[in-house]
């Protein structure tokens, strides 16, 4: 079975830039403090390391 990472969101999307939005949106957050379960792949860890910033992560 595959690594899995809980990401959540910390800080709000509003004003950010699109790309960012879309990472957000990628990775399947949708609000504040709602965590999301996600596969460890590169892809996924390109998109938390993109919005880092505004994310807390851990292993699930």
């Amino acid at each position: 079975m595959s690594k899995q990472l809980k990401v959540t969101l910390t800080k709000s999307l509003n004003g950010r830039l699109a790309a960012h939005k879309a990472c957000a949106r990628g990775l399947g957050i949708r609000r504040i403090h709602n965590p999301v379960t996600v596969a460890d792949t590169p892809e996924n860890r390109g998109m938390i390391r993109k919005i880092d910033y505004m994310l807390r992560v851990e292993e699930a």
